[in-house]
């Protein structure tokens, strides 16, 4: 059996800081993000021709994955998080390789200084997170209408409904000077309840946080709705 070594092409700039409340696939909220080339990559004819494509795939890796054993089952949270399945029926981040795939829109490309950036959304990547490689979405050889999808049938949707403190809610609107879409991604985000399947009851009712931005979000469930009830400067 060979082992293969990867370099890493470019860095992803995210708005999730944590992998905590980071959707479970791509394209649930449509987030604005970069991908940054390494200057050794960032080469005008190696991207000739990728702007005429309307989405890309991008090939990167788990990097904050601490465990680096792996087991053949896993739970997924569209089933709840109690059943297991195989690993390889899923896409858990606990692989035996951190590698993970994901589409995204292309909605440009420029350079900056000696960098290409890609100009992307609807991506579930981490901030910082390493991309290894980039290739076109073709929709004839990559949408199969016909395709079977076993327990992910349908796209998740949003569980839960989302209501502000008055304090949370002026809050995100003199964040959003700086961040517009920050308002829309709370909502998209926390609607589609980050919290971990598998939690019991007790703890299912406990305060929450998440860094978004320059940000960190608390939010806590009450009667099946989150309520926003601060938005906090990390800086």
């Amino acid at each position: 059996m060979s082992d293969y070594h990867f370099t890493q092409i470019g860095t992803v700039r995210s708005c999730y800081k944590e992998k905590f409340g980071i959707p479970r696939q791509p394209g649930l909220v449509k987030v604005s993000a970069t991908i940054e080339i390494d200057p050794l990559f960032s080469q005008d004819e190696a991207f000739r021709e990728i702007e005429t494509f309307s989405h890309i795939w991008v090939i990167f890796v788990f990097h904050e994955i601490n465990n680096k054993t792996w087991n053949a089952t896993v739970r997924p949270p569209r089933l709840g998080g109690n059943q297991r399945i195989g690993v390889f029926a899923s896409r858990s981040m606990f692989r035996p390789n951190p590698v993970g795939l994901s589409v995204v829109e292309l909605h440009g490309i420029q350079r900056k200084n000696n960098k290409i950036i890609l100009n992307i959304s609807g991506g579930d990547f981490l901030d910082l997170t390493p991309v290894i490689d980039i290739k076109p979405y073709i929709p004839y050889a990559d949408s199969i209408t016909s395709a079977k999808a076993g327990y992910a049938v349908s796209k998740p949707e949003a569980k839960l409904a989302v209501i502000y403190t008055p304090e949370a809610r002026e809050e995100i609107l003199q964040a959003e000077e700086k961040y517009p879409q920050l308002g829309r991604v709370i909502k998209e985000v926390l609607q589609l309840d980050p919290r971990p399947a598998y939690q019991d009851e007790k703890n299912r009712k406990k305060d929450f946080a998440i860094k978004l931005y320059d940000y960190d979000l608390k939010w806590c469930i009450e009667n099946n709705q989150v309520i926003v009830t601060a938005l906090n400067s990390v800086n």
